[in-house]
């Protein structure tokens, strides 16, 4: 995991990633849910807490992979549609290819990359 900035992937909605990254983070994000629910279970105000963070770390996350695709981050309110948001996001942000090249949000994070 060279080369990866976990501070940019999860507490801005500024720039771009690729696909590699985004999957990481998901991953990231899924272990530390899980840990972070054996630990403060459901009920109580730090478990609420900290599933407001790791929605907020996810939603930084998702908000950079749609600018990779050249989209604005509104798209990610399609993740609020049950069964369908999971759908979008497995297809869109994870298995299609961002733009080539600078877009409106920045430039390639593949740019330089052989």
């Amino acid at each position: 995991m060279q080369g990866i900035d976990f501070q940019y992937m999860f507490m801005t909605a500024q720039g771009r990633i690729n696909r590699q990254p985004w999957w990481i983070g998901v991953g990231i994000l899924f272990v530390i849910g899980i840990i972070a629910l054996l630990i403060f279970g459901t009920d109580g105000l730090l478990s609420f807490v900290v599933q407001i963070l790791l929605m907020l770390a996810g939603l930084m996350l998702h908000i950079k992979r749609c600018h990779d695709r050249d989209k604005s981050g509104w798209w990610c309110l399609l993740l609020f549609i049950p069964f369908v948001g999971f759908i979008w996001a497995i297809i869109d942000l994870g298995i299609l290819e961002g733009t080539k090249g600078d877009n409106r949000f920045g430039p390639d994070p593949l740019a330089g990359q052989a």
